[in-house]
């Protein structure tokens, strides 16, 4: 190298390690853990949730997960326990249908905290719809027992009231007549008597 300049030869050393270092690839950046899957899943339509389960892509640490409505209002929740990569939380009430978001928070397996949310809504159940009509349908029995009582109630009222009335309408009672015919019968009686006696007066009148 001696024949080349002097400028050259001292700025070999610099184009030296330039060219080393394009040489070599560049070592990809460490990436962050990341969510693997989730239950309920992303936009998954349930009929009900009994467990929130978070699966990462390495073990985690330090887990926070909260729950919310449509109306954001924060649903109660088991406290976040760890398993390696995955979380769980306890949903210790029954989900009303509707809208909801879990929102969590973890520490990465490098020490970076991650975070996200994951959208699902629970089903309406079909159950009380049946319940409905059956209540429904249920509701004219007890009211035709109830039409019936009172339908019977005025029918044996009147007749009550006739059975009631009859003796009043039959006219005078018997032992007034057994009294009349007992006057008449002495009346008779008497009078029978009476002519006698006038027919007798006379007999002896005419002797």
């Amino acid at each position: 190298m001696a024949f080349l300049p002097r400028h050259i030869r001292r700025a070999a050393p610099v184009v030296l390690a330039c060219a080393l270092a394009l040489a070599v690839p560049a070592a990809p950046a460490y990436a962050h853990d990341k969510l693997k899957s989730s239950s309920p899943a992303n936009g998954a339509e349930v009929s009900s949730v009994k467990e929130i389960e978070l699966e990462y892509t390495a073990s985690i640490k330090f887990p926070f997960v909260v729950l919310h409505d449509a109306a954001g209002k924060e649903v109660e929740l088991g406290k976040a326990r760890s398993d390696g990569p995955k979380v769980f939380a306890d949903v210790p009430q029954p989900l009303t249908p509707g809208s909801y978001v879990i929102a969590w928070r973890v520490v990465s397996s490098d020490g970076h905290p991650i975070e996200g949310e994951i959208p699902f809504s629970v089903k309406g159940s079909a159950s009380p719809s049946p319940t409905g009509e059956g209540s429904a349908a249920a509701t004219p029995s007890p009211a035709a027992p109830t039409a019936t009582a009172p339908s019977a109630g005025p029918a044996a009222g009147p007749t009550a009231g006739a059975a009631d009335a009859t003796p009043a309408a039959t006219g005078v009672p018997g032992w007034v007549w057994g009294g009349l015919v007992v006057l008449v019968v002495l009346g008779a009686a008497v009078w029978l008597r009476s002519s006698r006696r006038g027919s007798d007066r006379e007999e002896v009148n005419a002797d």
